[in-house]
């Protein structure tokens, strides 16, 4: 049994035993189902835990340069490139190593399709589908205005020379009936391509580990999308379900603050800064040990620590058994995805150290943070 109080604060804490359980499941859904995952490094990045990763997972997803020699320095294996935009300054080291690339624009085929062809890079175009699950503008990429993908009245009857699969993603934490719905929808708009090329990405944000998805239903979803496309390569990219719940952001309370309404719990984190998904869905987080106060009982509202007004949990207060104490233990749960990869030094705030609960319990600490690491993304 881990004693979190004992790990330092502000920390990151992957839980090892979780990860792989995760991963197990996603290697059981791509061998009976023939697909290939992929990791994408926008979610995920935590290269110390890539030599367990890459055990089960196909390669990974990159949007950027320093994403791409991530992949290649970190994990090897395949490498799929796909950028809204891609620079010519940066083409020509971008696609080293890679195996596939999908071009967001039939503009920027042609102006990379040259450099392209001389490589053994597979390419590709993303395709908007024009439907998503995904409520939230923020994370909705099919909408009729995106700058995400080629709508099919653009795409035209005919594919361009030389582009040999598709990408699609349209999902955000979604379940296998929004894939349904996906795949009717290429179909209807792209049916004619798809026997023109060899792959298709589906790209992510399908939460196969969550505990409400539908394995069986996936399965069968796709081995039927199969039986009519059979030459097709298919590939899933999640970023979310690879690290879902698979660890937590431990912090410590430093000081309370009492107010006409919720008793405000200034911690040693802030939702700005380390946890800015909480504000840009926005969602509330679980607390371990907490749950939702009922009528009369005392409220707790939890504080970020930088100088910012909205840095705090406006989705909703807490409840705690026992009265908070300065110094006391909150675990964030479920704070591995989406946070590490999207975090900041905000304010010149101490980043959280990163650290790894092995499968036996041990915690190692992978990396902590300086003002050196502060001073040296400025100038």
């Amino acid at each position: 049994m881990t004693d979190y109080s004992k790990i330092p604060s502000p920390c990151y804490v992957l839980e090892e035993k979780k990860l792989i359980q995760n991963l197990e499941l996603i290697d059981c859904v791509q061998k009976r189902a023939q697909i290939s995952v992929i990791l994408a490094l926008k979610g995920f990045a935590m290269f110390s835990t890539f030599p367990i990763v890459k055990k089960y997972l196909q390669g990974t997803t990159a949007s950027s340069l320093f994403e791409a020699r991530l992949g290649r320095e970190e994990f090897g294996r395949e490498l799929h490139l796909y950028c809204p935009v891609y620079q010519e300054n940066e083409f020509q080291e971008l696609i080293q190593e890679a195996t596939h690339i999908s071009f967001n624009s039939l503009r920027q085929w042609e102006q990379f399709k040259e450099k392209t062809l001389l490589t053994q890079v597979s390419p590709g175009l993303r395709i908007n589908p024009e439907y998503s699950p995904v409520e939230q503008e923020i994370y909705n990429p099919s909408s009729p205005l995106s700058r995400l993908g080629i709508r099919a009245e653009v795409l035209g009857d005919k594919l361009p020379e030389g582009i040999e699969g598709l990408h699609c993603h349209n999902l955000c934490e979604s379940n296998s009936h929004a894939l349904v719905s996906t795949l009717e929808q290429i179909e209807i708009l792209f049916g004619h391509h798809l026997r023109q090329i060899k792959w298709l990405n589906l790209g992510g944000g399908h939460l196969i580990t969550s505990k409400s998805y539908d394995i069986e239903h996936l399965i069968q979803v796709i081995t039927s999308f199969k039986t009519r496309y059979p030459h097709l390569d298919i590939y899933l990219e999640p970023g979310s379900a690879v690290a879902w719940e698979s660890g937590l952001l431990r912090a410590t309370v430093l000081d309370l603050i009492e107010t006409s309404g919720p008793i405000i719990a200034m911690l040693d984190v802030s939702f700005t800064a380390h946890m800015p998904d909480c504000l840009e869905m926005p969602y509330k987080p679980r607390i371990r040990g907490a749950r939702d106060p009922k009528d009369a009982e005392p409220k707790y509202r939890m504080g970020g620590l930088t100088c910012l007004a909205g840095d705090f949990m406006g989705m909703g207060d807490y409840y705690f058994e026992m009265p908070l104490q300065v110094g006391d233990t909150i675990l964030f749960e479920d704070m591995i995805h989406y946070t590490m990869v999207k975090t900041s030094m905000f304010n010149g705030i101490k980043h959280p150290a990163i650290g790894i609960v092995g499968s036996d319990g041990t915690f190692n600490l992978v990396r902590e943070f300086d003002y050196e690491d502060y001073k040296n993304r400025l100038s």
